[in-house]
């Protein structure tokens, strides 16, 4: 008998079944919808959490873990991304999807929350053998390993190029947005460092939930009552839940007196609508109504004047979530799917036109964070004849002595001073008012005449407002 066979046998360990945690299981889910389907987490992530909470696997300490794991895992892509990188030995592209969301799973846990280093290898680890399989689970194992090896500042010391040798790469790496995203905000805000990085920070920051009281038919009192609510900044009809929760809860926002919309796009439908006219003030046109959030203020606005407004989108779906939003509003109003850049209605038919134009999104990263690996620099020619027809529309459709307010939610140049510097070429009889007064108590609002609004400087989406009348 050989020595080898002497030798006694040690016992295979019996396999052990991955533990499933519907936390994690949950924030894969949605990350992969984010990635596979195009989706946006803000809509994904509510019906996954309502399916959860209704399944009894959800309380609300996981609700809210899930939600963090979501949101600060887009947030921080790019910086996670950069930091795998760094840990593999291979490309980046040449990691499955799947895999890479684990992993920045993993890394948000390790260098983006104060779940314990163990804590979150473990749990990296079980979610990777739940969703991948054993044999990935090990590799995901190895490199999170290496990940908890430094924290965030430790690595980004490591990842990121030195400031002064590549200000707009540091910046991209440190505060997770796109190179090209970066240097648009900057060219944008203007100023030096101090500026941009408060900015790109804001972007990484949660924001609070802003609820519009809709004139006539619920009150910022009444929103106060609701717990943890606290008023708005600028607008008299903005009340903010300072600690999150799900305004759906909201019995006002539940029987549509009352929405959610941030406070920069309440200000922007207020100075259209207390902008001075010349003549009648009679007829409102919201010339791209989807989904409906301005269009509902203008909507209450005017029915407070006896004024109409007709709310036309192009989307039939969105036309549908407009009459949705617009439903009981107590004065006369018209929702009508049409396409802007081909009306339906006689030029000069309106006193004032709100025209809030499709763009690249670029001033709401906050609320949505995967906005900013979806979009590319070619987005904006792909944009540019379509926001410049519409304001075209716009100015067509307002009568002399009427108003346009044309709007975006990015702060790209090429989005909205080049839009507007270009259409009043064309309409010599068009001229800009100044914007700023509409806004009043909101500070640090530049030179005007246009506005531009900024999340780190007034704690709203990055809204731009240019207000146009014609002359003649």
């Amino acid at each position: 008998m050989s020595e080898q066979s002497r030798r006694p046998h040690k016992p295979a360990k019996p396999y052990r079944r991955p533990q499933k945690d519907p936390v994690r299981i949950l924030a894969f889910d949605a990350l992969r919808a984010v990635d596979e389907r195009d989706a946006y987490a803000n809509l994904v992530l509510p019906p996954l959490l309502r399916k959860a909470r209704e399944n009894g696997d959800f309380d609300a300490r996981d609700a809210a873990l899930a939600t963090e794991l979501v949101y600060g895992t887009l947030r921080r892509q790019g910086t996670y991304d950069a930091v795998i990188a760094a840990c593999i030995d291979r490309p980046l592209r040449e990691v499955d999807p799947p895999v890479l969301d684990v992993l920045n799973l993993g890394a948000h846990q390790l260098l983006g929350t104060r779940i314990p280093t163990h804590a979150a290898v473990s749990a990296s680890v079980e979610l990777a053998r739940v969703v991948l399989g054993d044999g990935r689970a090990k590799f995901v194992n190895a490199v999170l390993r290496k990940v908890a090896q430094h924290d965030l500042d430790g690595w980004l010391e490591k990842v990121a190029p030195p400031y002064d040798q590549d200000p707009e790469d540091h910046l991209a790496v440190v505060h997770s947005h796109p190179r090209w995203v970066v240097s648009a905000l900057w060219d944008s805000l203007g100023g030096g460092r101090a500026g941009i990085e408060d900015l790109l920070e804001a972007d990484n920051e949660r924001p609070e939930v802003t609820l519009v009281a809709r004139p006539g038919r619920a009150t910022t009192e009444e929103l106060l009552r609701e717990e943890a609510a606290v008023p708005g900044r600028w607008s008299p009809y903005a009340v903010r839940l300072s600690e999150g929760g799900e305004p759906g809860a909201v019995e006002a926002v539940h029987e549509g007196r009352a929405g959610v919309q941030d406070e920069g796009s309440q200000l922007v439908a207020l100075a259209l609508a207390n902008a001075p006219l010349d003549g009648p003030d009679e007829k409102w046109l919201d010339g791209c109504a989807g989904p409906g959030g301005k269009a509902a203020l203008l909507a209450a606005l005017a029915a407070e004047r006896g004024a109409t407004l007709l709310a036309s989108e192009k989307q039939p779906h969105r036309a549908g979530l407009v009459a949705k939003a617009l439903a009981g509003n107590p004065g006369p109003y018209q929702v009508i799917a049409a396409d802007g850049t081909r009306p339906p209605w006689r030029p000069g038919t309106f006193d004032r036109v709100l025209m809030d134009v499709p763009c690249t999104g670029l001033g709401a990263l906050r609320r949505r964070p995967e906005a900013r690996w979806r979009r590319r620099p070619e987005d904006l020619e792909n944009f540019a004849p379509l926001q410049r027809a519409l304001l075209r529309t716009a100015l067509d459709s307002v009568r002399v002595g009427g108003v346009v307010g044309y709007a975006t939610c990015s702060p790209h140049l090429a989005e909205t001073r080049a839009v507007v510097s270009d259409l009043l070429k064309e309409f010599p009889d068009a001229e800009l008012i100044d914007a700023r007064p509409l806004l009043p108590g909101v500070p640090e609002l530049g030179e005007g005449p246009d506005v531009q609004l900024w999340p780190h400087v007034h704690g709203t989406d990055a809204m731009y407002l240019a207000l146009i009348r014609r002359t003649g």
